[in-house]
């Protein structure tokens, strides 16, 4: 019997892999099922909206009216989907679609577009992006290159990496916005027109929209551009193709400008209170505290009923201290809008500050039932620690060690080293010995800890000249630099060609760690 090559099993794996894209009607790889597509949008849609700034929810007509034509074109689709639409309160001009039809748009790109037409081009362009899953695809090409790296090893047998840090339990990878590649983009638009122009709208909608993201992408700053452009680029290629199929499609139809500015005008009359609020986000980010505090009190001054201005009054009060009065301002925030896991966060941040331990936790559970963060996980982690609850302190710094980044996570390793070094003096320290070119016991310890650490005692079994089975300890003198490594000859003569094996017995943090 012949036996079947890797490249032959994959090929016939693949071509059960295939299935029929719901758009175009091609067959293409996937990898994904429809129902891991659907169970995907569904347990990321709610972590995606907290992350992205939470539910717009001063203005729920607005919502209303966008979710309505969302389903006009989602409808038009024919791809039988559990969609829903969402509107988040973020200034960033951008929109998102998750696998299975989970769709949101930003305020800040609301605020641009002037016509129910050019929402509904936004929109189609989402609705064809879950319905042909894009994003499936791109999984898929990722699932075929790890598989033809593990066959390859296969056969080698046979013969002979990855503002606040969203990293709380794993959600860092998960939390990600695709960036669609050139393909998938232009198929959103064909695909969007043609759904918009079927629902009833004036295609010229998706063409007006797209000559108004390339005229607004010249000259803006990287914010602006970190949003929708980032993850969907206007090009004069997706304008001229748009002009094309414009020619194909049936004239007229819905443009709405009347219907929209209706639906917009509680938010358009809002803006200057978010630009107040947006500058007063960038001056805490610099930490001129006295201009941000006055920025939110403009924005107050203007929209009193947004949870947000609160907060970043809040936010003043706690970077200056003031934690009494940064209380005062997230109960404020959260009295307008609890299900927002910034505001739980902070206030948890700050009665930690005042020595309310019971108060802090609660609030930062309640901040991690909605988003997971690593502020969250770290201050819980001071309070374990702070009432003696070891274990609990450290399954909290694991996480942020594990999956956040910056300053927080190098000061939640060094609690856990300061924590488990003086009983896990290994899982930080490594060591090693041998006979050096003298038949001479060479002890060395290896820091793979961000701090410096003393008190090191390395113990070490060797053979003797004589051939005796011998154990002794030897010692690192002085601090050891985290990611240096310290070699001391012991004096003792080994046997030839001895194998030595060596542990760290004992070790200790040189001075105690600082907070983020």
């Amino acid at each position: 019997m012949t036996k079947r090559t890797p490249t032959a099993l994959i090929f016939f794996l693949l071509l059960g892999a295939c299935a029929v894209n719901p758009v175009t009607g091609d067959r293409e790889l996937m990898l994904v099922s429809g129902e891991q597509d659907i169970a995907t949008g569904e347990q990321n849609y709610v972590p995606m909206q907290q992350s992205q700034g939470g539910v717009y929810d001063v203005d729920p007509v607005l919502t209303e009216y966008v979710s309505s034509v969302g389903m006009k074109v989602a409808r038009a689709s024919g791809v039988d989907l559990p969609y829903e639409f969402v509107v988040l309160n973020n200034s960033v001009p951008n929109a998102w679609a998750l696998p299975g039809g989970k769709i949101a748009i930003n305020r800040g790109l609301l605020t641009e577009m002037g016509s129910e037409a050019e929402l509904a081009a936004v929109l189609g362009h989402e609705v064809t992006h879950a319905a042909a899953r894009h994003t499936a695809q791109q999984q898929s090409r990722g699932m075929l290159t790890q598989g033809v790296v593990v066959a390859t090893t296969i056969a080698t047998s046979d013969s002979g990496y990855g503002d606040l840090v969203a990293a709380g339990a794993g959600l860092a990878g998960q939390l990600t916005l695709t960036k669609y590649g050139r393909d998938a983009e232009l198929e959103s638009d064909k695909y969007g027109m043609r759904y918009m122009s079927k629902a009833g709208y004036d295609p010229q909608g998706a063409v007006t929209l797209q000559e108004t993201f390339v005229r607004l992408s010249e000259g803006r700053d990287q914010d602006w551009l970190s949003g929708l452009f980032a993850s969907h680029p206007p090009s004069q290629e997706r304008v001229d193709a748009n002009r094309k199929r414009l020619k194909k499609l049936p004239a007229g139809g819905v443009v709405g400008v009347e219907s929209y500015a209706a639906a917009m005008e509680r938010t358009m009359a809002a803006v200057p209170a978010y630009e107040a609020y947006d500058e007063g986000r960038k001056a805490l980010g610099d930490k001129n505290t006295d201009e941000a505090l006055a920025h939110a009190e403009k924005a107050l001054s203007m929209f009193p009923e947004e949870a947000n201005f609160h907060a970043l009054r809040g936010d003043v009060r706690l970077m200056n201290k003031q934690y009494d009065m940064a209380v005062t301002n997230y109960n404020r925030a959260i009295n307008r809008r609890d299900s927002f896991f910034y505001y739980y966060l902070q206030r948890g941040i700050a009665n930690h500050e005042l020595d309310r331990p019971d108060a802090a936790v609660s609030d930062l559970e309640r901040s991690l039932e909605l988003l997971p963060t690593a502020p969250a996980h770290y201050t819980l982690g001071e309070i374990r620690e702070g009432q003696g609850l070891r274990d609990q302190a450290i399954e909290h710094y694991k996480i942020v060690a594990k999956n956040a980044g910056g300053d927080i996570q190098t000061a939640a390793y060094q609690k856990l080293v300061n924590l488990e070094l003086s009983q896990q003096p290994a899982s930080y320290i490594a060591s090693a010995c041998g006979a050096d070119s003298s038949g001479q016991v060479v002890v060395q310890a290896r820091n793979d800890t961000p701090v410096a650490v003393t008190g090191v005692q390395v113990r070490f079994q060797y053979v003797d000249a004589s051939g005796t089975q011998r154990q002794s300890t030897q010692s690192i003198s002085g601090e050891l630099p985290p990611d240096e490594v310290k070699t001391v000859r012991t004096g003792l003569t080994a046997y030839p060609s001895t194998r030595c094996e060596a542990v760290v017995i004992q070790a200790r943090p040189a001075s105690s760690p600082s907070r983020p």
